[in-house]
């Protein structure tokens, strides 16, 4: 079965083959390596021109690809690992997503950059961080989480395709070896897609086939739709506790006139109880904001607000220390009690 990597491969070809805009920009690219997680592998040998393996300043890389974005050009930067992203965000935030300001709407910037975020492998504190939060409301910046529960490589090709302004893809490690969601193979899901009309981002909502109605909402967002997966299964054989899952895939902006996305409103109303789950560190996270907006637009309505999150420190190079620095599948269980 198909698996995200294969499914961002196969997006990554489908885009340089159908557009001769499209280039890779990135350290460590070319065959036989194909990049650190393999999402290039073949690509420089179908397309040694447009595969550009390059020295090691991710700053240099993304200001390169800024200026070609701005010549007309499609550009898709790989950052080997997430961590690195705080190199970049000289070049993003204060450069690229204001160009199309600065310029009166003159110029566009058509730029992708992807970078896998995430621990549970034991690569230590600068390898193993999930700071996507620090790029979220970024103005003229969209960032974007992919999920296994549609194809991701889908999202990645309309971001290179048909965005005319810069998008961070934010991946996870652990996903790259995921096989799609495939409904035939999960007969406890029930899984529904909404298209949103502000982005071409999806947003899915999964329930447990046959259950009463969900007495929690909870929302993730890439790897940990996962776990929460097989938490909302625990919870309901185990402890009764019936739960609606939404996974939006765009994290930034929020929504059509930056409100929360209506699917997960009305799931909130239905509900009256909200656990946001999210593997970067607690303080100024994406939950918090979820939460913040969720309170604001539903005022007392919304009885119940937590979030589960990452320990307020460095990852552990130790497999033990990082799982218990980690969110696991017992620690969304123990919140989730609490509140219902």
């Amino acid at each position: 079965m198909k698996t995200v990597l294969d499914s961002l491969n196969a997006a990554l070809n489908q885009a340089m083959t159908e557009d001769e805009r499209v280039y890779l920009i990135g350290e460590d690219l070319l065959d036989p390596y194909g990049g650190a997680f393999k999402v290039s592998r073949g690509l420089s040998t179908k397309y040694p021109e447009r595969v550009l393996s390059s020295p090691i300043s991710e700053a240099a890389i993304t200001g390169l690809a800024g200026g070609m974005a701005l010549r007309g050009l499609r550009p898709v930067v790989e950052i080997m690992f997430g961590d690195f992203t705080t190199l970049i965000a000289d070049q993003l935030i204060n450069s690229i997503a204001k160009f199309r300001w600065m310029y009166n709407d003159q110029v566009s910037v058509p730029l992708v950059i992807r970078s896998p975020m995430g621990g549970r492998r034991g690569y230590g504190p600068t390898h193993s961080q999930s700071i996507e939060k620090l790029f979220l409301g970024v103005p003229g910046l969209r960032t974007l989480a992919p999920t296994n529960l549609d194809d991701p490589g889908e999202l990645l090709l309309q971001a290179i395709s048909q965005d005319e302004g810069p998008v961070f893809f934010v991946e996870n490690k652990l996903q790259y070896l995921q096989k799609l969601f495939d409904p035939a193979a999960a007969p406890d899901f029930q899984l529904q897609r909404y298209t949103l009309p502000y982005t071409y981002a999806p947003l899915y909502s999964l329930s447990i086939q046959g259950a009463p109605p969900p007495s929690l909402t909870l929302v993730t967002y890439g790897y940990m739709s996962e776990l929460v997966r097989e938490t909302m299964l625990r919870l309901a054989y185990e402890n009764e506790i019936f739960c609606e899952l939404l996974v939006p895939t765009q994290l930034s902006p929020f929504g059509e006139d930056d409100n929360l996305p209506t699917p997960l409103l009305d799931s909130l109303r239905r509900t009256g109880h909200l656990l946001t789950i999210e593997e970067g560190t607690l303080t100024l996270g994406w939950g918090a904001e979820v939460l913040a907006r969720a309170s604001q637009a539903l005022g007392t309505s919304l009885k119940t607000a937590q979030r589960v999150a990452a320990a307020e420190t460095p990852i552990p190079a130790s497999i033990a220390q990082e799982e218990a620095s980690l969110p696991q599948v017992e620690d969304i269980i123990q919140a989730a009690r609490k509140m219902v």
